[in-house]
């Protein structure tokens, strides 16, 4: 049986111990598949190791990695460490936001109390998740849970892909393609926040949000094609890989980059690597730079999202809430592939 401590006073490190035993409720997949393969069950509470915090999860978010993860599509992911049959993870759910319920005993950046947010590996879909303190950063105060739980992911996919591959520069163009969508939110505001002029590119019911959050020109793609547009973009950021690269450098400029986040989905083997390697040659051979990305999970990162979200420069796109026995509807909503923002888990214990 797995435990944890009840912590007595909030300004003492919490060491989980043997008669500290108890459960929680979590959604469980014991097999990759479609959301109904997702259990909505009991189990042990995890227990924080030395370099570990224990948090009680107020929030999480479901992002498509997730939905790769449910799936086990590409098959190329179970060969990276996530169970080749089955998941080697029983717990899913990366993006959390909650309060520290207890610390290990080689931590003392944190504290039984705290808010935080962060992306952790796994576990994050159910009452308590354990992961090293390096994942967390303190939760915004502006933020409820539900809106913090929706930045991790999406918010740092969006900076990283702008500001560290695409390195956009105050003044420039860029064209954000599958702009209503968790990662598009976070890139239009980011893009505005960096100083660009953004063009979003979205379908008819997600005009208007995407106007509200500042981008300088909107493309509704049912009308019009972004790549017949009169004009040169210095960076395009690709989140949705459903053009072809010819499309994508018709409107980039003669020395801009184009990042893709996405990738054509390719197929259940090895998924979008054939795309990427496409990305990476015709980089080599042309003066556009074409860069392909993963995001990594950075706490300082988190931090720099921070500082935007009090200055009121960002703000999460939530647009629907479910409660935790409800995760594989929720799943069921983002596998649509058609969500406006982020779509939250919301964690009642």
């Amino acid at each position: 049986m797995l435990a944890t401590e009840r912590v007595q006073e909030q300004t003492e490190l919490a060491v989980p111990t043997e008669q500290d035993k108890g459960q929680m409720n979590a959604i469980v997949q014991r097999a990759y598949g479609v959301p109904n393969v997702l259990e909505y069950a009991t189990v042990d509470r995890p227990v924080p190791g030395a370099d570990e915090v224990l948090v009680k999860v107020r929030a999480a978010s479901v992002s498509k990695g997730d939905v790769h993860l449910l799936t086990g599509t590409p098959y190329l992911i179970r060969l990276m460490g996530y169970g080749l049959l089955r998941p080697k993870h029983v717990v899913p759910g990366q993006s959390v936001a909650g309060i520290v319920e207890a610390v290990g005993g080689d931590i003392n950046s944190l504290q039984p109390g705290d808010e935080v947010y962060g992306e952790v590996p796994h576990g994050g879909f159910a009452e308590y998740v354990c992961a090293p303190a390096e994942k967390f950063a303190p939760k915004p105060s502006a933020l409820s849970f539900a809106q913090a739980a929706a930045v991790p992911d999406s918010g740092m996919t969006a900076l990283q892909g702008l500001r560290d591959v695409g390195q956009l520069q105050p003044g420039q163009a860029v064209l954000v393609n599958g702009a209503s969508g968790g990662v598009g939110t976070f890139a239009v505001q980011i893009a505005k926040a960096m100083g660009a002029k953004v063009t979003a590119v979205c379908s008819t019911r997600h005009v208007d949000l995407l106007r509200s959050l500042g981008a300088d020109e909107v493309v509704d793609y049912t009308s019009r094609d972004f790549a017949q547009l009169d004009r040169r973009y210095d960076v395009v950021l690709d989140l949705v890989g459903n053009r072809t690269l010819a499309d994508c450098r018709r409107v980039l400029n003669s020395r801009g980059v184009f990042v893709s986040c996405a990738g054509s989905p390719g197929d259940k083997w090895i998924g979008p690597v054939v795309w990427m390697l496409k990305v990476v040659v015709t980089g080599v051979l042309s003066s556009q730079k074409m860069a392909p990305f993963i995001m990594e999970p950075r706490r300082e990162d988190l931090l720099v999202l921070n500082e935007w979200i009090a200055a009121g420069a960002i703000k999460p796109v939530v647009e629907r809430q479910y409660p935790l026995a409800q995760t594989a509807a929720a799943f069921g909503h983002v596998v649509e592939g058609h969500a406006q923002g982020k779509t939250v888990i919301a964690v009642e214990i």
